[in-house]
């Protein structure tokens, strides 16, 4: 993980959202009703005995539809409940979890995988070579009940087939070779879930999904909380877990406390064992007082999609000019607090193997460069207001985002970028809009903004295929927000993901890396990172950083030891 510390943030004169003040106020009064406990920067290990039973208390952002799916707020929840084909650890290498081991065939098109024996699903179902491949089969199939929204834009193009050909013995066909493709398996969101209980539909499967893994679903109380219990069966961690067998806890109690300031104050009075996405105004407190694990994830940082199908960011001289009118940098800074980097590399996360650092001040705040670049585009005139005007249309630019992608600090920055832009003559404006209509397509339409604001996750380069894949035989890619259409682009993807050398394959990941910073067709912002506080007394929580920073409570213990 590469965590660069935030510089001071630059005063920005303008008007803020006063709600950054409100929750520092708000906090303030919270720091004050407990003691402060002592710091600690790091878990602590297993040693000797450990103290069994208790349910952690775990309050969480965001309350998704389904307790599985394609987004990562979905992945935190199946982490606890079902298991992967494999495991990745954060140094990028491929480890045994259902899969004890695997060969992969001299043209790279066969894998076959050794599974381990006497695993059970928690309805009794034997997860043996056939339950994994159905899965699978039905990940990349047309069924709604079955299809995987992450598996299969990943998979699509390369899949053949999956099949048992012994009880214990799995075989993956490629109609290419996908070097990604263990990456893949290794994700959350492909945990291999029961056939028998898939069977029951989707709308059962949301609310009651039944997995292999350490905990089950018990009960989920919508608008409140997912109570899961210890599976007192569970065999089958993977090689990246601290201890074999069932979990230490008897379960955990999964909160969803939207409000930072509720959330992080309920850890602070002793209602929650353990909190997600430490607030800004907080971070330095949260460190002083309580264990606190981050991880910034892989795949993309949160960016800037600027809309390239049609006028004004079809013009990549306009791109640069947006990217240049702004201090970006100076609004993470302010908005942030420092507790997060600026990322002026819109293609790549920071955190991903592939990333270049070069290219993580992209695009510095340059408004003679920007003024320039709008001239030389045509756009010379400017209306009484001072917004630029272009053939008789007024510059107008608007970004639609939600707090589905962006944390509630972030609104600041946002604003920030708002205001800044006008000096260039544009005209900035934000279109807040809830998770379930955004999900839904709100203000997403082709007409409906010039900019949205996302991120996608993923342990590296291999997003690059969800994220640039062209449109093919009629279909849009709806994972690509700007419409960049650049065929070139998509070769350089394609060879990369069928290269196994690894130096080659960087080479031609960080060529692709390249081109997208140069086009524009997405402007960084800041990173998207996983943080959590802990009681002092609850040990070995951990992030799976292997993939996209979940949470892992199959390790965690009580001590009343600080």
């Amino acid at each position: 993980m590469h965590l660069s510390n935030a510089r001071s943030a630059r005063r920005f004169t303008g008007k803020f959202n006063p709600r950054a003040r409100t929750l520092a106020a708000t906090l303030v009064m919270l720091l004050g009703l407990s003691q402060l406990a002592p710091s600690v920067h790091a878990q602590e290990g297993l040693a000797g005995s450990v103290k069994r039973g208790g349910v952690i208390r775990y309050g969480h952002f965001q309350e998704p539809a389904c307790l599985f799916g394609g987004w990562v707020q979905q992945w935190y929840l199946q982490r606890q409940y079902s298991d992967n084909l494999v495991a990745r650890n954060e140094d990028g290498k491929i480890l045994p979890w259902l899969a004890e081991s695997w060969t992969i065939s001299d043209d790279k098109k066969v894998y076959t995988f050794e599974i381990k024996p006497n695993v059970k699903f928690t309805d009794g179902t034997a997860l043996d070579a056939q339950a994994i491949a159905d899965n699978i089969n039905g990940w990349l199939s047309n069924d709604p009940d079955l299809r995987n929204p992450t598996a299969a834009p990943y998979l699509g193009d390369s899949f053949e087939s999956a099949r048992a050909i012994a009880p214990l013995r799995l075989q993956v066909k490629l109609k290419v070779p996908f070097q990604p493709l263990l990456n893949v398996f290794a994700q959350s969101s492909q945990g291999i879930l029961s056939p028998s209980a898939l069977k029951r539909g989707l709308a059962v499967n949301c609310e009651n999904p039944v997995g292999s893994g350490p905990f089950i679903v018990d009960k989920w109380h919508h608008g409140r909380e997912v109570i899961f219990r210890r599976n007192p069966d569970y065999n089958s961690a993977p090689a990246t877990a601290r201890h074999q067998g069932p979990a230490y806890v008897d379960g955990i109690s999964w909160k969803f406390l939207p409000d930072q300031t509720v959330r992080y104050g309920s850890l602070i009075a002793g209602e929650t064992d353990a909190i997600y996405d430490i607030p800004a105004v907080a971070w330095k407190d949260a460190n002083f007082r309580f264990p606190v694990l981050r991880h910034l994830t892989g795949g993309t940082p949160l960016r800037l999609a600027l809309y390239t199908a049609r006028p004004p960011f079809d013009d990549v001289l306009v791109r640069k000019a947006f990217a240049y009118s702004t201090d970006r940098k100076a609004a993470v800074d302010t908005s942030f607090l420092g507790s997060l980097p600026f990322e002026g590399n819109g293609a790549l996360s920071q955190s991903s193997p592939e990333y270049l650092p070069e290219l993580g001040q992209s695009y510095g705040y340059d408004i003679r460069k920007a003024n320039q670049l709008l001239d030389q585009a045509g756009w010379t005139e400017r209306n009484p207001t001072g917004v630029r005007v272009k053939n008789g249309r007024p510059l107008i630019v608007r970004i639609s985002y939600s707090y589905a992608f962006l944390k509630p600090d972030g609104e600041q920055a946002l604003q920030v970028v708002q205001q800044q832009a006008r000096a260039a003559g544009f005209d900035v404006r934000l279109q807040p809009t809830n998770p379930a209509d955004f999900f839904a397509g709100k203000n997403l339409g082709p007409d409906d903004y010039e900019v949205v604001l996302l991120y996608w996750v993923a342990p590296g380069a291999e997003i690059f295929r969800i994220s640039w894949k062209p449109d093919q035989n009629g279909e849009p890619n709806r994972f690509n927000p700007s419409r960049y259409q650049d065929l070139m682009l998509w070769d350089i993807i394609q060879k990369a993901e069928q290269n196994f050398n690894g130096a080659e394959r960087t080479a031609l990941y960080q060529q692709a890396e390249r081109k997208i910073v140069d086009e524009a067709p997405v402007i960084g912002l800041t990173v998207l990172d996983v943080t959590l506080a802990t009681k002092p007394t609850l040990k070995d929580v951990w992030l799976d950083r292997g993939s996209v920073g979940e949470p892992v409570f199959y390790d965690a213990h009580f001590n009343d030891k600080k």
